[in-house]
């Protein structure tokens, strides 16, 4: 099953046959909103709204493991997340997509592992994004006709508030690309999950590190997104074909040698909240 983690307007989709809610419960507690399920073209897709629907939580609030468990708990195995994100280069307009490659992680205090409390595990996060799966989704990108960037760094912040001008002229130093507040914590827990992850930014604005341009308020990226939602359900119908469902790639074994502690030696209640994590 392909998963498709985002706003609400991407689920509005008159292809989606036979839609259904679902509520899914996780050891880790609720996810941010009900899984919407349904077929794209021949396939089996679930959707989540990120923020919940009606964008209620915070990026600092939204209970990422949970969303996480709940996705692959129900079958999901290749999981794109669609995010809006403030471009730090002239390159990336607004209105134009980026499949970025790497995260830089700002944010602070967030649950951002399965592991601890008796379970150790170290994953490799060298390269945070399934290769084969961007590549798919660029492509995707291409077909809709969307203007895509393909490669480029993620720096996730802490949030709510935007960045300050001294902050973006900072990451534009640093070589960042572009600055959002979820998807670093997301790409963690999808690759401990065997998770296949690939990241679509959509680029809103220029953060407020562009002296031409005004500093970025919420009502300007939602102008954006809104333009933007045609596209994005283009990307992903052209996304979800048969060709997505193989998986040459690694993602699944991430596991397999990161975990330290002996199963035998691993709390029941913790091994039972694991199993589908560490399942493949």
């Amino acid at each position: 099953m392909i998963g498709i983690i985002g706003g609400s307007g991407l689920y509005a989709m008159a292809d989606l046959q036979e839609p259904h809610w679902q509520r899914v419960a996780t050891p880790y507690g609720e996810p941010s909103d009900e899984l919407l399920f349904g077929r794209l073209n021949g396939l089996e897709v679930v959707f989540l709204p990120r923020h919940g629907r009606n964008h209620r939580l915070l990026p600092s609030e939204i209970n990422y493991r949970a969303n996480i468990y709940a996705l692959k708990s129900v079958g999901v195995r290749r999981l794109i997340s669609v995010s809006a994100v403030g471009s730090l280069r002239e390159a990336i307009v607004p209105g134009h997509l980026v499949v970025v490659d790497q995260f830089v992680d700002r944010t602070r205090g967030r649950a951002s592992t399965f592991f601890g409390d008796g379970v150790v595990a170290h994953v490799s996060l060298a390269e945070p994004v399934c290769v084969d799966l961007a590549n798919h989704l660029a492509a995707a990108v291409e077909a809709a006709g969307g203007t895509v960037h393909r490669g480029g760094t993620y720096l996730g912040m802490e949030g709510p508030q935007f960045s300050t001008k001294a902050e973006s002229h900072l990451y534009r130093a640093w070589g960042m690309d572009v600055i959002g507040m979820t998807n670093a914590t997301e790409s963690k827990l999808a690759r401990e999950a065997g998770l296949c992850y690939a990241t679509l930014a959509m680029s809103t604005d220029y953060d407020c590190w562009h002296e031409e341009v005004g500093a970025v308020e919420a009502t300007d990226i939602l102008a954006v997104l809104h333009a933007n939602v045609e596209l994005a359900q283009r990307v992903v119908k052209e996304l979800v074909r048969d060709a997505l469902l193989a998986r040459p790639c690694a993602c699944a074994t991430a596991c397999a040698t990161a975990l330290l502690t002996p199963r035998d030696a691993i709390p029941a209640a913790r091994l039972a909240a694991l199993e589908v994590i560490l399942a493949p």
